[in-house]
């Protein structure tokens, strides 16, 4: 007969495996980090510890130039990817969002928990939502999906540069620096703030595919088997779907900085609803379009729905979209 899961109180330090946790340093990203830790070892019913160990990346460096312009999403994960590579940490935890399509070779996902608030957040001090902003107001962004969304919601706005973290960018508008800015509800939820902005309604804005979601990734095969239990048991089914439907989506639109992409999976009873949009940089023009499948599909059946549906937006835009080339 099989004993009681140990608890971690029962354990010493001595005994528990220590996981390297390679991570981004920014508050948000620590907050993640924290989050997967704790999971790990609980999950591990003790026999795991998360270490974690930080890392400046190249996007964390930037401070005025868009992504698009020094190299795209990879400029967050290149930095722990290398560290993951060269065995210096045992897993690296990123934003989804900021992650490229393609992990590099020999770099899985071991680990896909319950997804966070996937919705926009506005904030602002005249008002709650992007509609009610007066005439001509600004808004601050770098990224270039907020930008053509709110360039379609309302011509009339001005857009300005907003790099930086969340804590900067709350500070930025502070400073009278743009009339209202976005930040995903998941980075305010995890960090405490969520009480500082007004969610935007999924149907009124789409947010960038998998935002709101943690990937945990190793080495394939390398991974010691009381952690890679642990990361698996911690995994959300909701979460793992819609990784692979949204990223599927953003792959096959050659998803790059450059190209304005917003998606995401509903849930509705035994149906999963995989909605996309894409938008001409300046917004004038959007195409939208959605396709459904059982909630039981399989990775594969997720991930060719995406794709399909990417397809289907593609051949749609043709050649309005320079990146569709």
């Amino acid at each position: 007969m099989t004993g009681p899961r140990t608890s971690p109180d029962n354990l010493s330090s001595a005994d528990q495996r220590t996981i390297r946790i390679g991570t981004r340093g920014s508050p948000l990203a620590l907050a993640q980090a924290r989050q997967i830790a704790a999971a790990l070892e609980v999950m591990s019913g003790g026999a795991c510890r998360g270490e974690i160990v930080t890392f400046t990346t190249t996007g964390d460096r930037l401070t005025k130039e868009r992504l698009m312009d020094a190299g795209g999403k990879g400029l967050f994960t290149k930095e722990l990817d290398i560290a993951l590579d060269d065995g210096r940490v045992d897993i690296t935890v990123h934003s989804l969002k900021d992650v490229p399509t393609k992990l590099p070779d020999g770099q899985v996902f071991v680990g896909i928990p319950e997804r966070e608030d996937p919705r926009e957040g506005f904030l602002s001090r005249l008002c709650e939502s992007p509609a009610d902003l007066p005439e001509g107001a600004t808004v601050g962004t770098a990224s270039i999906r907020r930008e053509a969304q709110t360039r379609r919601m309302r011509p009339d706005l001005g857009i300005v540069m907003f790099r930086g973290n969340v804590a900067t960018r709350m500070r930025k508008l502070d400073e009278g620096l743009a009339d209202a800015t976005y930040l995903a509800m998941a980075g305010l939820t995890r960090l405490g703030l969520s009480g500082q902005a007004h969610a935007i309604p999924l149907e009124k804005m789409l947010p960038a595919p998998a935002q709101g979601i943690i990937g945990v990734v190793a080495r394939e095969g390398d991974l010691a088997k009381e952690a890679e239990e642990a990361l698996a048991a911690m995994s959300d089914p909701a979460a793992e779907a819609a990784t692979f439907a949204e990223r599927a989506f953003l792959t096959s639109l050659d998803g790059s900085c450059r190209t304005p992409i917003a998606a995401h999976l509903f849930a509705d009873g035994d149906r999963f609803t995989l909605k996309g949009q894409v938008l001409s940089p300046d917004g004038r023009e959007s195409w939208e379009h959605e396709a459904s499948i059982a909630s039981n599909a399989s990775q594969e059946a997720l991930a060719t729905l995406g794709a399909e549906l990417g397809a289907t937006l593609r051949e749609a835009a043709g050649d309005a979209l320079p990146a569709f080339s």
